[in-house]
């Protein structure tokens, strides 16, 4: 009846609650509130784990929420991480009430804990006799409630630590509704649900660091003689790699190695070097036949999928690289963007997957997992999902290049343009996609060898800007393998050039030569002027870094005449640009001015703004030789700053170098230190060590010549 009052009277060791209209007296014998000690696990030792154990304790402490549940993937040491954050805040007098401790099983075969289950188990901990547990699952909260509060009032704050939760369901009736009380919970799912309100502390694998010392310490603990763990390092470190830095696998490894102590270190490796069976090879039997392993403790996580996530979960170890675009996994999944977002972040709530950052519509599978899903059964369609798959890289990779080329497709007469607006939007994409482009040449080519070499010759020049010349130079030389597999000359002659381009990049200049010189063959047998004019030029900067300066300017100035002659400005301008590089090696300063002059004039008119400020680069360097030190400055400033708007920041920061010793000679001193400092932090970021302290040490001259 509404309004109506209810009184109710307790003596001696009896209680009050209620629960829903209902109030309950029970009659129960005292209990000793529990002891922190008594009611958690041991805890264990923890390597790596600084900051999340000091996140979990600030979550904890006063000011901290009701609620905080710590997530990460099958493996990652959530329990070990919350038992001790849980040990270290009873320690510091956080919970003088004491500890509370329920293992929820979340994931465990025979099911899950109930939440009446759960709370008859903290009920009981609290010193509540089975005869007194009410029949519901809402007076067993409303009871537990309400003892929480009485053990507030008489013996302070009470830590619930709730082990293994799989659903906010479990965990919505344990959190404390005292505002002294913490409930501190591990899961592999983010509990990020309606009415539960858990601050969320995710834990990643341990960095390499970390991981040797957790295995070095583990067999310590066993045998504190042993001797494996210092005379092994790089053993070590190999083990630790193939267990993905995860400290269930670590724990597996230390564990095998500990039941053998005659085992080295470097056979461990090389038993988890196979990736095929890196998996049973991390199972670990004790004498008692209980297996821990790392296989069973994914599949825990995986056997709760529903059946999108399951299917794309099986679809993604397609995509070669170490992580997968939301736009990427929705070409194998065949899916809309935002649908298949859906299920990415469902497969990251389970701790299968990642987004790192967040926001970045970038997913990461540890190496472990994606060994597993790898090794499922195939789902329906999973061959025409790597097709899809492979059209969506190789048609934006090679539009990227479009807009890369300075020369980029037209508004409305290419796919190009709708994909990428600019190219900074292409250069973008690259930097984001390059690593999967590159593993994706080697991966596709047993069954789509076409692919791998269209991909690989459209990566060159994005490769070329980033100064990643090792690996255009093994893309590179496998797609020569491959397109002689495939008796393709026109890709043969291709990847040859861009081989013979890496090699002179890495000052490998006979081995430069050879492959220009076979390129040029097959250029010349397929009837392919341009691309054949284009590795005698290639040819001509080779001999020209040798040191063979007139060699070199014989045969580019026959380049610049070919190119002329086939009226093709764009190879006209690149060869005038080359030839100018010669004659300034040869003191031909005045000859070499004036072949920069027509090559700017050439790439200004036709919009090639990147190639150009190569130009004037050079261009610049020149009229410093001839103490045209103003005219210097207005050049290189050009290309500097055109470099930045293009992303090609290893040209930038030569440039800026180049321009600081202009300006010096200007007297614009502190403009010069600024060119050069500049120059150094470009340097520095890409670890180029010695051409940093270079650009630091012409920077400090400069402020020594603007304090005289």
């Amino acid at each position: 009846m509404a309004g109506a009052e209810q009184h109710a009277t307790a003596s001696g060791n009896a209680r009050i609650y209620q629960a829903l209209e209902n109030v309950y007296v029970t009659e129960t014998h005292p209990a000793p509130a529990p002891r922190s000690l008594g009611a958690l696990p041991a805890a264990r030792r923890l390597t790596g784990r600084d900051e999340p154990v000091s996140a979990l304790l600030k979550a904890l402490g006063p000011e901290g929420p009701a609620a905080t549940v710590v997530t990460g993937s099958p493996g990652a040491g959530k329990t070990a991480l919350a038992v001790r954050a849980a040990h270290q805040a009873v320690a510091s007098g956080l919970f003088p009430g004491g500890v509370l401790f329920v293992h929820l099983r979340g994931y465990a075969p025979a099911g899950a804990a109930t939440p009446e289950e759960a709370l008859e188990t903290l009920l009981r901990a609290l010193g509540v006799r089975d005869a007194d547990l009410p029949p519901t699952g809402e007076e067993l909260a409303a009871l537990y409630q309400s003892e929480l509060a009485r053990r507030a009032e008489e013996h302070g704050a009470v830590l619930i630590v709730a082990d293994d939760a799989s659903s906010p369901g479990q965990l919505r009736p344990l959190v404390p509704a005292h505002a002294r009380h913490r409930l501190l919970s591990t899961s592999r799912d983010a509990l990020a649900a309606p009415g539960l309100g858990a601050r969320l502390v995710p834990l990643a694998e341990l960095d390499a660091e970390s991981a040797t010392e957790l295995i070095a310490a583990a067999l310590a603990d066993v045998r504190p003689d042993d001797p494996r763990a210092g005379t092994s390092p790089r053993a070590l470190r190999q083990v630790a790699d193939y267990c993905g830095r995860l400290p269930l696998a670590l724990t597996v490894a230390a564990a095998l190695l500990a039941d053998d102590p005659g085992l080295p270190v470097d056979v461990l490796a090389g038993d988890l070097a196979d990736a095929r069976t890196r998996l049973a090879a991390l199972e670990h039997e004790d004498a008692d036949g209980h297996t821990l392993g790392v296989r069973a403790a994914i599949r825990l996580s995986h056997q709760r999928m529903k059946e999108r996530e399951d299917r794309l979960f099986r679809l993604l170890p397609q995509d070669p690289g170490p992580d997968v675009s939301t736009e990427a996994a929705a070409a194998l999944c065949d899916r809309t963007p935002r649908e298949t977002r859906k299920s990415l972040a469902a497969l990251t709530r389970a701790g299968l997957l990642a987004e790192q950052p967040v926001g970045s519509n970038r997913w990461r599978m540890h190496d472990l997992i994606r060994l597993y899903a790898a090794g499922l059964p195939p789902c329906p369609g999973t061959d025409e999902a790597r097709e899809r798959l492979l059209i969506h890289y190789g048609t934006a990779c090679v539009e990227a290049n479009a807009h890369l080329s300075a020369r980029p497709p037209r508004s409305g007469t290419d796919a190009g343009a709708a994909r990428f607006a600019d190219r900074a939007a292409a250069l973008k994409w690259l930097d984001a996609e390059s690593r999967n482009l590159v593993a994706l040449v080697f991966r596709v080519a047993s069954l789509y060898p076409q692919a791998s070499l269209i991909t690989a010759n459209a990566l060159n020049l994005y490769l070329d800007r980033r100064h990643r010349f090792r690996e255009m130079a093994e893309i590179n030389a496998f797609a020569v393998t491959v397109a002689q597999a495939l008796k393709d000359r026109r890709h043969e002659g291709r990847a040859l050039n861009g081989l013979g381009n890496a090699y002179l990049n890495l000052r490998r200049y006979k081995e430069s030569t050879d492959a220009h010189l076979r390129a040029m063959k097959i250029h010349g047998e397929l009837g392919d002027t341009v691309a054949q004019n284009l590795t005698l030029m290639n040819v001509g900067n080779t001999l020209q870094l040798l040191g063979r300066h007139d060699e070199a300017i014989d045969v580019l100035t026959q380049v610049v005449a070919l190119y002329r002659k086939g009226d093709h400005s764009h190879g006209e301008a690149a060869a005038l640009n080359n030839l100018g590089a010669a004659l300034l090696c040869r003191g031909r300063h005045e000859d070499a001015i004036a072949a920069f002059r027509r090559a700017a004039t050439i790439h200004s008119a036709n919009g090639d703004s990147h190639e150009e400020a190569q130009v004037r680069n050079n261009l610049g360097s020149a009229l410093r030789r001839t103490h045209r030190h103003r005219e210097a400055v207005a050049e290189l400033t050009w290309a500097a700053d055109t470099y930045r708007e293009y992303g090609d920041f290893h040209r930038e920061a030569e440039t800026r170098d180049n321009l600081g010793h202009a300006l010096l000679h200007t007297r614009r001193h502190e403009e010069a230190a600024a060119a050069h400092a500049w120059a150094a932090e470009l340097f520095r970021r890409f670890g180029e060590t010695a051409r940093e302290r270079r650009a630091l040490a012409h920077a400090g001259r400069a402020r020594q010549a603007l304090r005289e």
